[in-house]
């Protein structure tokens, strides 16, 4: 059977999360960024060497500036690292946009392969979500799929209110 190459990203990603002790801490602008791009140099660099091939960031989508995280051709298959999947603002709409326009362009595409943290799963489990993907793989044969990197969901702390949800006391 043939490799499955998204499916070994994936051990590849986990392996880098694994060995960042602070992976799930909430950073913020600035050391988020910072910390986010180091995590991707080092996947783009490990899942070089381990395919022998250059996969990252593959400009697919025509004349358009979008690109996908990785391509593989012989898997059909887009795979996109998005990390702040299980937010609420995440460019989980983008992503799949992005899979449609390069099957327009003539690429083979008929799998999107999420990699996110934990959360991501539950996240894309709610109503909209779920309807944007299975109206992708009705109007689009596009199949969608979300992985998660391990470890347990970050805690957002919700700014203005208190530990029960409701508003703080403002004197």
């Amino acid at each position: 059977m043939p490799e499955d190459r998204p499916a070994r990203l994936l051990t590849i990603a986990r392996a880098i999360a694994e060995g960042i002790p602070d992976f799930q801490i909430v950073r913020g602008p600035g050391d988020g960024d910072r910390a986010t791009h180091a995590f991707m140099r080092d996947l783009r660099e490990q899942a070089s060497a381990a395919f022998g091939r250059d996969y990252a960031e593959q400009k697919i989508c025509g004349e358009t500036a979008l690109a996908a995280d990785f391509y593989f051709p012989e898997e059909a298959t887009v795979v996109e690292v998005a990390l702040g999947l299980p937010n609420s603002a995440s460019e989980f709409e983008k992503d799949i946009l992005k899979a449609i326009v390069a099957q327009d362009y003539g690429y083979a595409v008929t799998r999107l392969f999420f990699i996110s943290r934990a959360g991501a799963a539950k996240k894309c489990s709610q109503p909209g979500r779920r309807s944007l993907i299975a109206w992708a793989k009705t109007k689009h044969e596009l199949v969608v799929e979300v992985h998660e990197l391990g470890g347990e969901p970050r805690l957002r702390s919700r700014q203005g209110r208190n530990n029960v949800g409701r508003p703080l006391d403002v004197a």
